[in-house]
């Protein structure tokens, strides 16, 4: 794996699926070839919890729990806001396996380290 290193900021989720898609498609395609992480929060909280991605297909585009499943299986980080997994009332036994509830100090010193911010 390379040295790059991206970070997607995915706040949409139930209410703009495609967005939300379009973030996942970025992600999986990142992780490919770089260690590359999705900060979750507002509406995109549910995307990491198990389940909570099910049944979202924005029109034309491949199903959302698919493009998130792309990624865990290239070796992507799911980083959940604990600000916004308080105010949804999710906790860490509601998340898929390889996400994690972790925040700013995280995020910022992921980009610290040299990670490209995609948005």
């Amino acid at each position: 794996m390379t040295t790059e290193k991206y970070l997607i900021n995915c706040q949409e989720g139930a209410g703009h699926v495609e967005r939300a898609t379009i973030s996942f498609i970025l992600a999986a395609t990142a992780s490919k070839t770089a260690d590359t992480a999705v900060f979750l929060t507002s509406d995109a909280a549910v995307l990491c919890t198990k389940g909570g991605a099910d049944g979202m297909v924005a029109e034309g585009l491949e199903p959302l729990s698919d493009l998130i499943n792309q990624f865990v299986g290239n070796g992507g980080k799911l980083w959940l806001c604990p600000v916004c997994a308080k105010t949804k009332g999710i906790t860490e036994e509601d998340l898929i396996e390889i996400a994690e509830i972790a925040g700013a100090p995280k995020t910022m010193a992921f980009l610290a380290s040299g990670a490209k911010l995609l948005a």
